[in-house]
């Protein structure tokens, strides 16, 4: 049987010498694994460019009744992008973004509400010129309501976090817990009034972000490091 629908690419690994393995969060079906034949050949080029993360795309799919690996039988990009592949600070963004949801979400079941925050949110962000650097930490928090634990306040996160004691991270072993006060501000302004948030600079980013992570493996079963936060730190240095 297939079924058209829209998806959101999270990641792939390559599958044989020509073809891949995607996962990919569709409005229709979920969380699912599709193979992929022939995108990695030369001709015709840049097919593979349509399964970086976070490309929206309407494609035409098998699907089983046993679940499990089908196949795809169509797919097209359709949303182009106009600045995410072309501004590494975007790119590492998405990429960050793109890992923390593929650990996260995993329902194999349609979820509209979730799959219209991530499509809506990926094209705002690709269409923001600028002010865009607190979107991974707004994007999270909203994500996070979606999953089930989102929080009403900065005290709220940071109570726990503080309560379970800090996880190191590959960059250093995040704020002690005596600055959580001081980011409990920071986190009510992103819940409340995002568009006005002051965060000073890329260092407290970095700390806020931790914070989140800290928050999400609590919450989240067997969620693990985010291998992506340490190329993002980079790119948020001050």
């Amino acid at each position: 049987m297939l079924i058209k629908t829209r998806g959101i690419v999270l990641n792939y690994i390559r599958y044989r010498e020509t073809s891949i393995i995607a996962r990919v969060y569709t409005e229709q079906l979920g969380l699912q694994s599709y193979v992929v034949n022939g995108v990695r050949k030369a001709k015709p080029p840049g097919r593979i460019a349509l399964f970086q993360p976070f490309t929206l795309l309407e494609l035409v799919a098998y699907t089983s009744r046993q679940g499990g690996i089908t196949r795809l039988s169509e797919f097209r990009c359709a949303e182009p992008f106009s600045a995410i592949p072309y501004d590494v600070r975007k790119s590492s963004v998405v990429l960050f973004l793109a890992e923390v949801v593929g650990r996260t979400v995993l329902e194999e079941e349609q979820n509209e509400p979730l799959f219209t925050f991530l499509h809506d949110a990926i094209l705002q962000f690709d269409r923001q010129a600028e002010g865009f650097e607190n979107f991974a930490l707004r994007f999270l928090l909203e994500l996070a309501g979606y999953l089930g634990f989102g929080a009403e306040s900065g005290q709220e996160i940071t109570s726990q976090v503080a309560f379970a004691g800090s996880a190191p991270t590959a960059q250093d072993t995040g704020p002690v817990a005596l600055r959580f006060q001081e980011f409990d501000q920071y986190f009510d302004d992103l819940l409340r009034n995002p568009a006005q948030v002051a965060i000073p600079n890329g260092r407290v980013r970095r700390e806020l972000l931790q914070v989140l992570i800290r928050y999400y493996q609590l919450h989240v079963d067997k969620l693990g490091e985010i291998r992506s936060l340490a190329v993002l730190s980079e790119v948020l240095a001050e």
